[in-house]
């Protein structure tokens, strides 16, 4: 099942977002459930939140998976909203 996890930085956290970055990226590779990955843009076009297509079995699954990113664990969101969603068009 395929969920979408929107999530946005808390202000002032770029430099927790960029200091992550490397363990973010890798966890996304490692664990082989990410369809789709990017940040939200702010009006100066750096990073301020994060969209993520996952594919997992279900609900759990995906709190799961957001739950154990080294960018969450390091307190770097201030919101996270996960979502059932099906993709209509694109690759």
């Amino acid at each position: 099942m395929i969920f979408a996890l929107m999530a946005w930085d808390k202000d002032g956290a770029l430099p927790i977002r960029m200091e992550n970055r490397p363990d973010h990226l890798a966890y996304l590779e490692r664990t082989g459930v990410v369809q789709k990955a990017g940040p939200f843009l702010d009006g100066e076009g750096q990073p301020c939140g994060s969209l993520i297509v996952l594919d997992v079995d279900d609900l759990a699954a995906a709190q799961a998976w957001a739950d154990n990113d080294p960018y969450a664990k390091a307190g770097l969101f201030r919101d996270v909203q996960i979502t059932a969603w099906k993709q209509v068009m694109g690759t």
